[in-house]
């Protein structure tokens, strides 16, 4: 056999083994849909009554949408349920299936085999569908409706009936008018104006109380549904009123905000549909839809996760930047998103119409013309390490510095789950004193029982309980951030395996705290020991006062006061150049045993304990990717974060 044909049957076989891997994520990922479709059928016989279509007394949608719903409220409202919820779901099934469809070709065979799975499985766990599955919402229709005008149907005039029944359902979906008549469909966009306004009429013919209350009394809406100022609002109207303007000159500023996004976003729009990129175009006038509507509630914000399909950056590790945050946006609560800072509330209130103006206004997608569109920019990989299993494939290391805003994205949201995941693993009071018992007594069988004997010591020296006291709650957070953002800025390279060992530490500690819930010191009746930061605790009360309201009280074994600190003093020790710096980067795990005793928060085996996950997260990341990437001697080099040896990253073998 030549070269060229044993090259030739080596590149075959490794195009085949690619192309089998593609096929066993699509597999999981339609499982995965599976699932969660049947999770949701599952619960519709637990929907509330009170959110059972028996009347459209409480219908919050428009005439027309009551109209069409009218004959379901003669149906028993169990089967009606169970009908619903999988009716919905085949509806958002089929909603992703046009989605992905409907991308701008041409797409990797990658892209092709799981751009449909995914998008089903992305809208099933968003929070506008999650929300829709009550009886009687019918936000996705209107979607729905307007991708099949859009992409599925032949023919102007039947696309613009399918565009005017959306209206009907969400009357701001007329935006869609301007962006068909101006990309030359001008008999869809009348077609869209006729059926709109035949269906409204027909609905004012059959109901003209509730489309007299709809229309007129109800300010197209903004009597419906709740109060307009409530946070579920993600509208220009409801933003201003949460922002405390009230009256006529809520009303001016509203319309004039309203037709300033609608021109802009519509103009952009209509130049991103002429660039072949229609999805991405609907995608925008959604997002216009949503900010210029009076109200846009949870269920009605589907329009926002479309605009993930634009593409941003010209760098290959950029351009998953602006999916993800749509992504979080859309199916996390706003709060696990910003911190719970006053001055940031204003963004936490409104971050879904802050990313649906983004959209519309702001982000720059790239054209189609572009040279980056389809060819961004590579990112560089280190050489494999022989060490690193070769089924790790996202772990691969990157040497490149990694992307600022969405390094910021990951860590929000991983320390807000590890804050619910850490506040919902309490574990009863008795089995949390029951196992401080037997960790006293450990301590005591090895002599480390000093916790009472440190804590009084302290108590009676006032500086130095100020000094612990200040340690214990100021550092904790302070010191890996600090060291993380060092290491983003001067070491790269090092910044990911040292990201990635701590994340493996919190992991892995969150564990310890579901099946070993562990009271501290301060909350063992009869110890004696002073709660040095929290004062006197009422031990009458199973709760002990208003702190369990704030934290697990009982998230004590393994501490990761002392397992992030330890973390800060191994990767200072690590990558510091001097000796003095790694002297000083150990004292702090130190100083943090110390605290943590000191303060009553922690016995002396919860460190251990925190000792034991940390380096059982270095471990972890070594195993999957391998030895620490080493580092030149130029200073300036090492900045840059280019390790030594650098090579692209391989082809993709299955391209289209």
């Amino acid at each position: 056999m030549t070269n060229a044909e044993q090259s030739g049957r080596n590149g075959a076989i490794g195009t085949g083994r690619a192309a089998g891997r593609l096929g066993t994520v699509r597999a999981v990922l339609w499982l995965v849909v599976a699932i969660l479709a049947v999770r949701q059928i599952a619960a519709a016989p637990d929907t509330p009554k009170d959110a059972a279509l028996t009347d459209l007394t409480r219908f919050t949608g428009t005439p027309f949408g009551g109209l069409v719903l009218k004959p379901l409220t003669s149906a028993a409202e169990q089967s009606l349920g169970w009908g619903w919820t999988f009716g919905t779901l085949l509806l958002v099934i089929a909603l992703g299936l046009i989605a992905a469809r409907a991308l701008p070709q041409p797409v990797t065979r990658r892209t092709a085999l799981l751009a449909a799975p995914v998008a089903v499985t992305l809208l099933m766990l968003s929070l506008p569908v999650r929300n829709t599955l009550y009886l009687g919402q019918t936000s996705v229709l209107p979607v729905l409706l307007v991708l099949v005008g859009c992409f599925l149907v032949r023919g102007e005039r039947a696309g613009g009936v399918c565009v005017g029944l959306a209206a009907a359902f969400q009357p701001t979906v007329l935006l869609f008018v301007p962006l068909l008549w101006f990309t030359g469909r001008r008999r869809a966009a009348a077609s869209t104006g006729i059926t709109f306004a035949g269906a409204t009429a027909l609905a004012w013919a059959a109901m003209p109380h509730d489309s007299f209350t709809y229309w007129v009394h109800h300010l197209a809406g903004v009597g419906l549904g709740g109060r307009a100022d409530d946070l579920a609002n993600q509208s220009l109207h409801g933003a201003l009123l949460r922002l405390g303007l009230t009256g006529p000159l809520e009303i001016v500023v509203f319309f004039a905000l309203a037709a300033a996004v609608a021109v802009f976003g519509m103009r952009r729009a209509v130049h991103y549909a002429r660039d072949g990129q229609l999805l991405l175009a609907v995608a925008i006038t959604g997002c216009v839809v949503v900010a210029v509507s009076p109200t846009s509630w949870k269920h009605q914000l589907l329009w926002v996760l479309l605009a993930a399909v634009g593409r941003v950056g010209t760098k290959q590790s950029s351009r998953y930047v602006w999916p993800v945050a749509v992504v979080l946006v859309m199916t996390l609560p706003a709060k696990m998103m910003v911190p719970n800072v006053d001055v940031l509330h204003p963004v936490r209130d409104n971050v879904v119409l802050l990313a649906a103006l983004a959209a519309a206004l702001v982000v720059p997608f790239l054209s189609r013309t572009s040279e980056y569109y389809r060819a961004p920019v590579p990112t560089q990989y280190a050489p494999k390490a022989q060490t690193r299993f070769h089924w790790a494939p996202l772990l691969r290391r990157v040497a490149t510095r990694p992307n600022l805003l969405l390094e910021l994205l990951l860590i929000r949201v991983v320390y807000a789950a590890y804050q619910r995941t850490r506040l919902e693993a309490t574990g009863s009071r008795a089995s949390a004193e029951e196992h401080a018992r037997q960790i006293l007594s450990v301590e005591e069988a090895l002599f480390l029982d000093v916790e009472h004997w440190f804590n009084h010591a302290v108590v009676g020296i006032g500086w130095l309980r100020a000094f612990f006291d200040f340690y214990y709650t100021s550092f904790h957070f302070v010191v890996p951030l600090t060291v993380l953002g060092l290491l983003y800025w001067r070491r790269p390279a090092d910044y990911r395996w040292a990201r990635t060992a701590i994340g493996f530490t919190t992991v892995l500690a969150l564990v310890g705290f579901f099946f070993y819930p562990l009271a501290p010191p301060r909350l063992m009746p009869g110890l004696g020991i002073i709660d040095t930061i929290h004062g006197v605790q009422d031990f009458s009360r199973p709760d002990y006062g208003r702190l369990t309201e704030l934290a697990n009280q009982y998230a004590a074994m393994p501490s990761l006061h002392f397992g992030w600190s330890l973390w800060c003093g191994l990767t200072i020790a690590i990558v510091a150049p001097k000796a003095w710096m790694k002297i000083l980067g150990l004292m702090h795990p130190f100083f943090t045993l110390l605290a943590i005793v000191a303060t009553g928060n922690h016995w002396v085996l919860d460190a251990v304990g925190g000792a034991m996950v940390v380096g059982a997260g270095f471990g972890l990341t070594h195993l999957l990717t391998g030895p620490r990437v080493a580092q030149g001697k130029d200073g300036r080099k090492a900045d840059k974060g280019v390790p030594l040896n650098v090579v692209s990253g391989p082809p993709d073998p299955v391209r289209g």
